[in-house]
């Protein structure tokens, strides 16, 4: 559902997987910036339309937006980054401990990774907002990577310490020749291992193989180790922009 055009009211629209999920209304605003009659706009939008939490991911260029955001009750939540890297001749192999390997995921791996998934994503946003419940966020990581196993994904890679399943990447083939990481953990019990930088690197080989001149990879700027991982691989910070959310309670006030 998209927002009328009255007034100054930016586009917004409901987000019904979201609404499903979390079981109460949420919408997003699709504009990347807001003066203060625009923000006023949405929150009164949010209000009639009875949408319980609404996102913003913001243009960092400037502070205007973030203010006007603000003084109608939207919070910081997360600091988005996006990083790309472009494909010269495909990468060399990442080392990987004696007994490890990396290979396409099969649907016996789905159950270990959901097992991951549940505990390896608490720097996003989901987590920073304390009205999502911790098992709502749990459970949303586990849904994604089960998603991707069954086709969301252009392909995901495991990495095994014998026969066991002990992390993952997700890999997307966008348009124009771009190749884009979506999730990315290791379990805690293999971490120390270099895995998380054998699974970025075989998705540049495959991406470069599948015809993709660059990639790229969204990460929240708390996640240090993260950012370590892919500045080693070769990749650099193309743009950082922060997320907001606004929770409005059936009578508009704020919460």
């Amino acid at each position: 559902m998209s927002a009328g055009a009255a007034g100054s009211l930016p586009p917004c629209r409901i987000l019904d997987w979201d609404t499903e999920y979390f079981g109460c209304r949420v919408g997003r605003v699709d504009a990347t910036s807001l003066d203060p009659d625009q923000a006023r706009h949405v929150r009164a939008w949010a209000t009639g339309e009875k949408v319980a939490c609404v996102y913003f991911l913001a243009d960092a260029a400037g502070s205007a937006s973030a203010h006007a955001a603000e003084a109608v009750g939207f919070r910081l939540m997360d600091v988005r980054v996006t990083l790309a890297r472009d494909l010269g001749a495909a990468p060399p192999p990442a080392p990987a401990a004696s007994g490890d390997a990396i290979g396409a995921a099969v649907p016996g791996d789905v159950s270990a990774l959901r097992e991951i998934a549940r505990v390896s994503h608490r720097d996003s946003r989901f987590y920073a907002d304390p009205r999502f419940s911790r098992d709502h966020c749990d459970g949303l990581y586990e849904r994604w990577i089960a998603a991707a196993c069954a086709g969301d994904a252009d392909h995901v890679f495991v990495a095994r310490a014998g026969d066991e399943a002990v992390g993952y990447l997700s890999a997307h083939l966008d348009p124009e020749r771009t190749g884009r990481i979506g999730l990315v953990a290791v379990a805690e019990r293999a971490q120390g291992r270099a895995l998380g930088g054998a699974l970025v690197m075989a998705s540049l080989r495959w991406f470069a193989d599948s015809g993709c001149e660059r990639v790229t990879v969204v990460t929240q700027g708390r996640n240090a180790s993260a950012l370590r991982l892919y500045e080693r691989a070769g990749f650099t910070t193309l743009c950082v922009a922060p997320w907001f959310h606004l929770w409005v309670d059936p009578q508009g006030s704020a919460p």
